[in-house]
């Protein structure tokens, strides 16, 4: 007993003695942090190197930490080099941190050249790589969308590699196109197309892109003057990087579903409005069909994306290489739908002698979409809804079925009795042959020369070359037995080909003096040839679908037409930078552009700009202000121009074959009509605009705002103007109207935790206003685009005016004279009180265009975790959803919404949805525009970066939901629709256009 509390004891005073030994290695170390101006850093990090072990600098400066004597302190702050320090059993270690110069040497890509941040004059925004690719994007504008405050982009379509359409500070033209100018190392593109149509960006790989630019004043693009107005997109891919060869793999997989269905009257709903409408008891028991059908069920599929991407990038010195293949494959939710992409890019550079460098980019692609027709423009036509696969699944009926027992579509016409021969079977629209296959290379080639110290010549020559090749083909098999003639079975051919050619020769030099003055000139010559030309053949009455329209002798009918255009851009340009004390900063511009598509008294354009920039925190007073690192306004005004608003030969007087026939020994020959009387005065479309803004730093950089306003007036907007039918012809193009866009944007970005928990966010938002000018030289104040969508002096563009939607004709009640009005229909409201129904009776009842539009994005990293989440949104826009038009209305043979079970009826005097009414329309009112605001969840990413091992540089793998939910009240597919895609005037319309996509997917990213 005495031996065990002995050792007891023994034990006790040697865990004493360890204690006492681990103690005395242990110190506390105190000290302050501080700047190179030896101002205090508050909340400044301190941390134990190889642990997690760590505190925070308190509102002084001031640490306290407790460490062994021997420990290395890590010491940093956002916008500071870090400094590591040996305590060397020191118990006080004061620190003074050097300022990060990196900020301010950063660089940003404009228009022929590069430029230091802090010298920018104009309002350019910047886009990360990594964002762009952060959601599964066939095309890079889809990266882009509310990312950039000013810039709104509208994804028309769900359709895979669809179209979309990009604004940059608002609208800018209305006949014209409004698309900005995308400039690809150094290659010019445009983009555009109809909803139906594969955007012209998608056949860009977007994970080979290294950064986006984008140019939104006119000091910032006024440097590729005609073809600026509508703001220009510089894309930058990645170049080789001199070291060891670098091999990556990048790859993900997912699957999508449609995001939302609409309700729809079930089997016994619908065959109880089917006997009211045709008052009859064709279906004697509706109870006993049930639900029926689900026909959005049987058109809508769970579908997979997948994307993967092989990259090697590496060089030397002299030479740099960076390649890469990519694949990407995308089926849409709506079946028959799809779009394949591959491509190949190589960028190299090579550095001959000191004084000469040579190199090329190519980017080749080959894509295939296989397309599905959706989006009438027909509105309020039930008939013509139901031609595209959407409107076909609504209004199926769902007493019948889809397919024989044999498998193969059912054609309505077959089936009750031939009751439904009008309506089509939605899956028709899967068997129909829509496919575009597109080649695309876009390849430069350039040297460098420098001249002597300061001077260097630039030699590019660019070529966008494009192939298209469209097939269409409706099979027999999918008519009705009793419809098939000899005609039936159509089927098109299209080859469109496009080629573009452009050298530029640019001269720059750069020099500073006096160690205070920065000075640099750039002069640039460009000749630009664009060449297009397509043919085509359409046949109908096929013998048999064993060919498709790979035969087409074999057709009955048969016609062909062809047509080609050129035209020509010369342009010659000159700017100026000015840098004094890193301080001031002046930079001017001019470009002259001369086109072969303008009037002879107008070929040339002159489209000057200037700006300027004062950093205020270079100044001795700013320098006691610790809480502000940095503060520069900015002012710019400039003119650009519209080369995009008309096609070629719009100023000539011009013939076209139209298919008139003439009488000519005894037959019939297609002969030549005048189309267009000419107009030697037509003219650039010129838009003047003026900027101010501010960039502001707080808190050693760990915040930074970016404000900007502006005023944009366009003149000599192109226009299509009526001609009395005395002259001969319908119309002319002329510059007739004018056009105006204001507005606010604001970016704020912050980094919350710079430790070992980083955090940061982003958001932006941004207000515009449009309004019309003026059109047709003065000679009327308002024009009707659509039956309900109109241009009005004074007012935004594409505003909807209709009557007034006033509730339901109840029994008794007298009905207006004016309009087609019924008891049980709808009711428009007398606006002037003159007891009738007049167009006088019609007012602005919506507005398509948001009063703003938003996007926030936040990213958490923990050691290997990174986790990232991003939201965008409209507020204050309208949606004229004309799907409701057709499918509101019990006209009998179609199905319709859900809420049309509470139809009026005497028993149910229902003050919203009408009567059953065989063949009746609705009048066109308020009745369907809607709130179009949403916020949507674009993405949600989590990814884990596994450590790094031997042969492997690293893997990240990672979980992805896009477009994971959206918060609207309105009631159709997708908010974030417009079924005339990039129209100008016709704007926020909905009749069944493609819905967009949720995503689920995981991907990996591999390094060696």
């Amino acid at each position: 007993m005495k031996k065990k509390i002995r050792d007891l004891f023994l034990l006790g005073f040697l865990c004493l003695g360890v204690m006492q030994s681990l103690l005395a290695q242990t110190s506390t170390v105190k000290g302050k942090i501080t700047d190179d101006k030896g101002e205090s850093i508050p909340g400044a990090s301190i941390t134990v190197k190889g642990t997690q072990q760590g505190t925070l600098a308190d509102a002084d400066g001031v640490y306290s930490i407790d460490v062994a004597g021997n420990a290395t302190l890590v010491f940093s702050f956002l916008g500071y080099l870090k400094e590591e320090v040996n305590v060397a059993n020191r118990s006080t270690v004061d620190v003074s941190l050097k300022t990060d110069t990196k900020a301010l040497e950063e660089v940003v890509v404009v228009g022929y050249g590069t430029q230091r941040k802090i010298e920018t004059t104009g309002s350019i925004a910047s886009v990360k790589a990594a964002d762009l690719v952060q959601t599964p994007v066939a095309n890079v504008a889809q990266g882009l969308q509310s990312r950039i405050a000013g810039v709104q982009i509208n994804q028309n379509t769900g359709s895979p590699g669809g179209n979309v359409s990009v604004r940059i500070r608002g609208t800018n033209s209305i006949n014209g196109s409004s698309e900005p100018l995308y400039v690809v190392d150094g290659i010019q593109i445009s983009n555009g197309g109809g909803i139906n149509d594969v955007s012209p960006l998608s056949t860009i790989n977007p994970n080979d892109i290294e950064s986006v630019e984008v140019l939104k004043d006119a000091s910032a693009s006024a440097i590729y003057g005609a073809r600026a107005a509508n703001g220009v997109i510089l894309i930058t891919t990645k170049r080789g990087k001199s070291g060891a060869t670098r091999v990556t793999y990048d790859g993900y997989y997912g699957t999508q579903k449609v995001n939302k269905t609409l309700k729809v009257l079930d089997a016994a709903q619908f065959a109880q409005v089917e006997n009211e409408v045709f008052k009859n008891n064709y279906y004697p028991d509706p109870a006993s069909l049930g639900k029926g059908v689900d026909w959005q069920d049987v058109i809508f599929r769970r579908a997979p994306i997948q994307n993967h991407q092989l990259s090697i990038n590496g060089g030397n010195e002299k030479t740099q290489l960076a390649l890469s293949l990519n694949y990407f494959d995308q089926e849409g939710t709506l079946r028959g739908s799809a779009f394949t992409r591959y491509s190949f890019r190589l960028n190299l550079d090579h550095q001959i002698s000191k004084s000469i460098k040579v190199g090329t980019s190519i980017l080749s692609s080959h894509s295939i979409a296989d397309g599905i027709q959706t989006g009438s423009t027909d509105i309020g036509n039930a008939g013509a809804v139901t031609q595209t696969v959407l409107g076909a699944a609504i209004g199926a009926p769902p007493t019948l079925q889809p397919y024989r027992p044999d498998g193969s579509i059912f054609p309505f016409g077959e089936q009750a009795g031939g009751q439904y021969r009008e309506v089509v079977n939605p899956l028709n629209f899967t068997e129909v042959l829509n496919k575009r296959a597109i080649k695309r290379i876009l390849a430069n080639v350039y040297a460098d020369f420098s001249l002597f110290k300061g001077l260097t010549y630039r030699a590019s020559f660019n070529i966008d070359q494009k192939g298209e090749l469209y097939d269409f083909y409706s099979p027999r098999s999918i008519v009705n037995k009793s419809d098939l003639t000899d005609n039936s079975g159509t089927g098109e051919k299209e080859n469109v080909n496009g080629l573009a050619l452009l050298h530029e020769s640019i001269l720059t030099y750069s020099t500073t003096f006096a160690k205070i003055h920065s000075f640099k000139a750039t002069a640039v010559f460009g000749t630009q040839l664009d060449q297009n030309n397509w043919n085509k053949m359409n046949a109908t009455g096929f013998p048999n679908d064993a060919t498709q329209n790979e035969a087409m002798q074999l057709a009955l009918t048969r016609n062909v037409s062809s047509f080609r255009s050129s035209q020509r851009l010369d342009s010659y340009m000159a700017r100026v930078n000015y840098g004094f004390k890193d301080k001031f900063f002046l930079d001017l511009t001019a470009r002259v552009d001369g086109s072969s598509k303008f009037g002879a008294n107008h070929k040339y354009g002159v489209f000057p700009a200037v700006s300027a920039a004062y950093r205020l925190i270079e100044e001795p007073f700013m320098k006691d202000i610790t809480w502000l690192s940095d503060l520069k306004l900015r002012g710019s005004y400039g003119i650009t121009g519209n080369a995009g608003g008309i096609d070629p030969y719009q100023s000539l007087a011009t013939v076209a074959a139209n298919g008139s026939n003439y009488m000519i020994n005894h037959g019939y020959v297609t002969g030549i009509d005048p189309t267009r009387i000419a107009n030697p005065d037509l003219r650039w479309e010129r838009s003047q605009q003026t900027n101010f803004g501010v960039d502001v730093s707080l808190l050693n950089n760990r915040i930074s705002v970016i404000a900007d306003v502006y005023h944009k007036k366009t003149n000599d907007l192109l226009y299509v103007k009526t001609l009395p039918l005395s002259s001969g012809y319908g119309t002319i193009t002329g510059n007739y109207a004018g056009l105006q866009n204001k507005g606010l944007e604001l970016a704020v970005n912050a980094r919350v935790l710079d430790g070992a928990l980083k955090w940061d966010v982003s958001a932006n938002t941004t207000i515009n206003r449009n309004k019309v000018l003026g059109l047709d030289g003065g000679v009327t104040s308002e024009r009707f685009i659509t039956t309900y969508t109109l241009l009005k002096v004074g007012e935004p563009l594409g505003v909807f005016k209709t009557y007034v939607f006033d509730g339901i004709n109840q029994t008794g009640e007298t009905i207006l004279p004016g309009y087609d009005g019924r008891v049980g229909g709808h009711k428009v409201k007398d606006v002037n009180g003159d007891g009738q129904i007049t167009s006088a009776d019609q007012m602005i009842t919506g507005n398509p265009n948001p009063k703003f539009i938003y996007g926030f994005s936040t990213n958490l990293s923990y050691k290997g975790f990174d986790l990232a989440a991003f939201l965008s949104g409209s507020q204050g826009n309208d949606i004229y959803n004309a799907s409701r038009l057709s499918f509101e209305n019990p006209l009998g043979q179609r199905n319709l919404l859900a809420g049309v079970a509470d139809r009026w009826s005497p028993t149910n005097p229902s003050n919203q949805y009408v009567s059953g009414f065989q063949g009746g329309r609705l009048p066109i009112t308020n009745y369907v525009v809607e709130d179009g605001s949403y916020l949507r969840c674009k993405n949600i990413t989590l990814g884990y970066t596994i450590p790094r091992f031997k042969g492997v540089q690293g893997i990240r793998v990672y979980v992805s939901a896009n477009n994971l939910f959206t918060i609207t009240n309105y009631s159709g597919f997708d908010p974030e629709v417009n079924t005339y895609a990039g129209s100008n005037t016709a704007i926020g319309i909905d009749n069944f256009v493609y819905p967009q996509a949720k995503s689920f997917l995981g991907g990996i990213q591999v390094s060696f």
